[in-house]
Order: C-alpha cells, then structure tokens, then sequence
C-alpha cells in the first residue's frame, strides 16, 4: 500500500499548529489587507428614443384590443336617448380594417408600416368618427412616409400634420369633439418635448392630455353637458392611445370575456357559418368560387404609375362575373366569381404580390336562408355593361325601401343605416360595378355622409356627386327628383339638392335611458320625436308622440305633403290608426304611406 508521504507530514503538522491558539486579534492585525475593488457606477437605463415599424405595429394592435374592450362604453356616450349609438363600434373597425392590412408585414420601416396602416383604415372607414380617426391617421403617415424611424420630436410633427388633416376634412370642424381632443393632446405633447424625452414619456403625456381633453368637452358643446356625457369620439381615440401605452409599458390588455357556451361544438347550423355539408364527395361544382384579394403592384413587375386598370377588368370578365376592380396607389382590390381563381391568381401575380387573399367555394359560403334561395341557379356569366351618363348608389336597410329605390331606378343599394354604417371600402365597390360618367350618391344618415365623401375623393373612374341626404326620407325625396333626362350633371346635382333642401324630416324612436333635454323630462322608454338635431317630444304612448311631431313637421302652410315611412318593429294595426287619424286632422294634405321596414325607427316622417 502506497502512503503519500507529504499528505501524512502535512496532517501532522497541522495537529500540532491546533495546539497553539493565536490571539484573533492579533490575526486580525497582521493580515493583510485587500484593496478594495471600485464600485461600478449604475448607468441609467437608456429610454426608448426611437419608433421603429414592428414596435409600431405591436402598438396598434394593442390599440385596437383596447378599443375593442371598450367599444359597448363608447357607444353608450351618444347625446340622444336613441338605440343608435355605434360610434365605439365604428372606430372599432375602422382601426381593425388598419390591422388587417399589416398583420402580416414584418418590415420594421416606420413609414412603410405607417402608409400600409393607414390605407387600410382610410378604405375601412365607418361613420364619421371612423372617417375622422382615418384621416387622423393618414396625415401621420403623411409626416412619417420618409422615416424608418422617429424620434418624440418627428413623431410630434407627424401628429400635427395628423391633427390639420382630421379638421380639412370636415367641412364644418366643431369643438369639444375628436378633433379637439386630438388637437389639445398633440399640442401638449409637442410643447413638453424635450431633448430628454422618450417615445413613453411622448405617449404618456399624448394620453395624460387626452383624458384631461376629453373631460372638457361638456364645456365646449352645450348637447354634451345637457345629455350629461363626453364625446364619444374623442373617448375613442382616447382608448386607442391607452391601448398604445400599454404595450409601450408593458402591460397586459384587458380580453373581453368570451362565452363559455360559444366555445362548445354547436351541432345546430349557426345562421351566419357555412354549411360544409352543402359540398359533399359526389358534388359537382355549380356557383363557382367568390375570391378576393389585395393585391401590391410591384415595381420590379409593372409599370406602377402606367398600371391599366381596364385591361385587368377585361381579363377579369373573360374569366368571371361579378366583377369588382379598383385601385388605390399602389394596391389593387378585386373581387370576381370564377371557376378558375387559380388562373386569376397567377394572371394576376404578374403585377405583384397579395397582400390577402380569400376564396370561397359559393355553394357553402356564409349565408341565410333567403340568401340561399336567390342562389338556386347557377350563376350566368355577367355581359358587360355599355359606359352611362348617369348611375346612382343608395344605402338603405328595410326590404320596402330597398325595393322602392330599385323600382326607382337605383343602380346599387348598399345595406347599410343606423347601427350598420357601410365603410369607404363598400362605396368604392358599389362605384366599381356602375360603369358610368357620374355618380349620385344617397347615403340617407349623417353618420354615413363623410364615408361616401371620401370613397368620391378616392374613386377616379367617373365624378362623384355626393347628395347629403340625412335619412331614408331625404333620400327618397332626392332620388325621386332626379332628372337623368337632363345632360348637364351639375344642373341634376342643383335640382336634388333644391328638393331635399325643401322638405322637413322627423324621426321617432323609443328612449333607452331618462334624459332632460330641450325642456323634456324623458323617462325611459319614453317615446321621443326628432327633427334635425333636437327632441322636440316625448310621450309615453306611440302614435300619440307621432301625432304630436306632425303637427310640428305640418305646422308650416307651404308644407302639403306627408310622407310615412313604418320600421319594421311598428306593428301595422298601429299604422293603420295612425293613418286614420291623420286623415281626420288633416284632410286636404296628400298622405302616403310606405311599408319600409327601416330598424331603430318606428316611424319616419317627411313634410314636403
């Protein structure tokens, strides 16, 4: 057995030197002492001082999320007592359309994502809360098209060039609305920056000022204080920018809850799914598919600023039906009904690449059952249509009007109204389908007004006449005085507007929510009567309330023609007292009554 030497005389001396206790102290003493290491200095964490593309788009999304959460909130800020309030939900798509379009881009460029973005909430616009928040966002991306980054100080510009374009693109800009809130935050936001600003602390002061804006707008619109709430608008641009902080901090987003029972496998067919079963093994291919797509002109393909339109259209038609094609910079929208989209699509990626793409077989697309009678036979193929002077576009909701416009001679009726406003993008394809030199274009709501006006700036196929016809009364009484026999487009455009101009509308709706307003103690479930922008009565009783409103609407002596309009949710038998007593107080106006079967509105009154 080997035995370390040196291990053994080590252990012993060891032994021996536990023997000897030294003084600690001492020990203390004679050793040596180390030099202490320097402390390293903290370097203060660097803030975020530039805004790039992906940041951007994360930002957005959040926006968008936060929005979406509180959506049914802003909707409730409405200034009438009326069910109508859809404001958060038209910002609400408005901003997804914008997501939509970047969803898939990866490109950390700030003014690439920026242009994508905006275009996309620019085509889809709701309302005019929507319209002005894309217009909002379309001036920044004007002010960052050149940067692939900002700093607090580009983005303050950017903002301000954001805040000029939402108030051109009103005609009428009013304070103590968005466009105050947007103005009044960029212009704290812009003052407080410094060299020592970051991206957070330049959103964090936007959203500080945006609150403080928004509770100032009361103060500001006499209808706001009265009906005891703040703009709507504004509280939903306010959302979307909390939303931006919020990812910029690092937070996480509030969800809506979902309903459990919806997650379950539902074994009934649900009103709007496709029914898959519609297409089984044996089937043979009778409609064709619906495909759509947006497609990005590329330069490396095509002649971007030569880019023929018609040609494509031609194509299209050779291949199709239902043809829907238009442009807008760089980005071509297409829809078409083929029984080859392979061929579309690789015709098509001649010029570029798709931004999205969608095909549906349309024997099981989304549809309802009547939907699903009008498709019983298959699809003729479409004959193209010769080029007309005149073409019109009516939005409208209710089977009775919708047929009576077309009786009327209306080209396209969008459907669309109160708590379902069509997007720019609708316009645009309706305009697409008419070819035609001129346009006339009824939106028949307010609400709806400022999208047709903007899908007109953006079509280039034909002139666009946007009438602004307010309800689905000013709009019947405009189309019906069009005259398409007359060659000038501008004289039709001054005759419309000469007889919408001349007639008096009245809407009447239930109240959701007790209100004072205009010298009106209104309870809910109130019946309240409308005319232009004011509640002029309330009663507790239907045709009582109507009653009461055309006396005011008939008050006028050049006034000697009413016309009734009856919602879908008026029960006939109450029309038909309403109809006789009228005829009792007023027996030499001419009365007529119109089965429209509008929503929200129970009746609609116009006073010609």
């Amino acid at each position: 057995m080997l035995i370390n030497k040196n291990n053994s005389e080590g252990k012993s001396k060891k032994a021996e030197e536990k023997k000897i206790k030294p003084d600690k102290k001492a020990k203390k003493e004679t050793k040596p002492k180390k030099d202490p290491k320097p402390k390293k200095e903290k370097k203060p964490k660097r803030g975020l001082k530039y805004l790039g593309g992906i940041l951007l788009t994360k930002m957005a999304l959040g926006g968008a999320q936060e929005l979406s959460y509180n959506a049914d909130e802003v909707n409730k800020l409405n200034v009438f007592p009326v069910p109508d309030g859809d404001t958060g939900d038209n910002m609400k798509l408005t901003i997804e359309s914008g997501i939509a379009a970047i969803e898939n881009m990866r490109s950390n460029d700030l003014g690439e994502v920026m242009k994508v973005l905006s275009r996309g909430m620019l085509l889809g616009a709701r309302g005019n809360s929507g319209v002005i928040l894309s217009q909002f966002f379309s001036g920044m991306a004007r002010g960052l098209e050149t940067s692939a980054k900002a700093d607090p100080w580009t983005l303050g510009a950017a903002l301000e060039m954001g805040v000029r374009q939402a108030y051109t693109s009103v005609m009428t800009p009013t304070e103590g609305t968005i466009l105050t809130v947007a103005r009044e935050a960029v212009e704290f936001a812009v003052k407080n920056t410094t060299d020592n600003s970051t991206i957070r602390t330049f959103f964090a002061d936007l959203a500080a000022e945006m609150h403080a804006s928004l509770q100032r707008t009361p103060d500001l619109l006499p209808q706001l204080k009265e009906a005891g709430v703040v703009d709507s608008g504004g509280a939903g641009l306010l959302h979307i920018i909390d939303g931006f902080n919020r990812v910029l901090n690092g937070e996480r987003l509030k969800k809506k809850p979902q309903d459990k029972a919806a997650d379950k496998l539902d074994t009934k067919k649900d009103e709007g799914a496709p029914d898959i079963f519609a297409f089984g093994p044996d089937s043979e291919m009778t409609y064709g598919y619906c495909t759509e797509f947006l497609l990005r002109l590329q330069s490396k393909k095509t002649d971007i600023d030569n880019f023929d339109l018609d040609a494509l259209k031609k194509f299209l038609v050779k291949n199709g039906d239902s043809v829907v094609a238009f442009r807008t910079d760089s980005i071509v929208k297409v829809h078409v009904h083929t029984f080859a989209p392979e061929v579309v699509l690789g015709h098509c990626r001649k010029f570029g690449e798709f931004l999205t793409v969608k095909i549906e077989n349309m024997s099981v697309q989304h549809t309802s059952p009547e939907e699903e009678k009008k498709t019983e036979e298959p699809i003729a193929p479409t004959p193209a249509k010769e080029r007309k002077k005149y073409a019109t576009v009516a939005v409208a909701s209710g089977e009775g009007i919708k047929n009576l416009f077309h009786e009327f001679g209306v080209d396209a009726v969008i459907e669309g109204g109160q708590t379902h406003n069509p997007s720019t993008s609708e316009f645009l394809d309706a305009f697409s389908t008419l070819n035609a030199e001129h346009i006339f274009v009824f939106p028949n709501n307010g609400n709806i007004l400022m999208a047709a006006e903007q899908a007109a700036e953006i079509y280039e196929d034909a002139k666009v006449y946007v009438i602004p016809t307010k309800s689905i009364g000013t709009g019947y009484v405009g189309i019906s005085s069009m005259d398409t026999q007359n060659p000038d487009p501008d004289a039709v455009q001054l005759m419309i507007n000469e007889a919408v101009g001349r007639v008096a509308c009245g809407l009447i709706s239930p109240s959701i929510r007790d209100a004072d307003m205009n010298g009106l103690h209104i309870k809910c479930g109130d019946i309240i009567g409308i005319i232009g922008k004011e509640i002029v009565v309330a009663n507790e009783e239907l045709n009582a309330a109507a009653e009461e409103l055309v006396g005011l609407l008939l008050s006028s002596p050049e006034k000697f023609m009413l016309t009734v309009f009856r919602g879908k949710d008026c029960p006939e038998e109450l029309e038909l007292k309403l109809r006789a007593r009228l005829g009792e107080l007023y027996p030499e106006h001419e009365m007529y009554f119109i089965d429209a079967g509008q929503d929200i509105y129970p009746y609609i009154f116009v006073a010609e």
